[in-house]
């Protein structure tokens, strides 16, 4: 189970975020109160799916001995607000020598990564105080 930590202190809205020895930044930009100093947390969400995304097709190209150079992937988040319904777009641009078949091996693994498949199915978030 990952554990992640979040605090806040009074400087408006920069949150530290902690999960084992790592640290990052999350913040709202200026226009909305902030420092502009992290990522928004909606941000973050989206850049989950990117990393791991990128990490997957790295790790599927490798144990495939694949030319996979570069794989880059950019999100887009979208909340509709009418339909109450999240949208991600995801565009992932394939570098190297692959062929017709490779490419299209890997975005079907795209779909795969872990986080795609956590947010294709439903969520349930439990809160409780601590």
């Amino acid at each position: 189970m990952t554990k992640i930590t979040a605090h806040i202190g009074k400087e408006l809205y920069k949150t530290q975020i902690r999960s084992g020895n790592n640290t990052i930044i999350a913040d709202e930009p200026k226009e909305a109160g902030g420092q502009d100093s992290g990522l928004a947390p909606r941000d973050l969400l989206a850049s989950s799916l990117g990393a791991c995304t990128a990490i997957t097709l790295r790790m599927y190209a490798n144990r495939k001995g694949w030319d996979l150079t570069d794989a880059k992937v950019e999100v887009t988040l979208q909340w509709d607000e009418e339909k109450s319904k999240t949208v991600l777009t995801r565009k992932v641009a394939l570098f190297g020598t692959l062929d017709d078949t490779q490419r299209e091996s890997l975005l079907k693994i795209a779909n795969k990564c872990p986080l795609h498949k956590m947010l294709s199915n439903p969520i349930e978030i439990e809160t409780s105080l601590g």
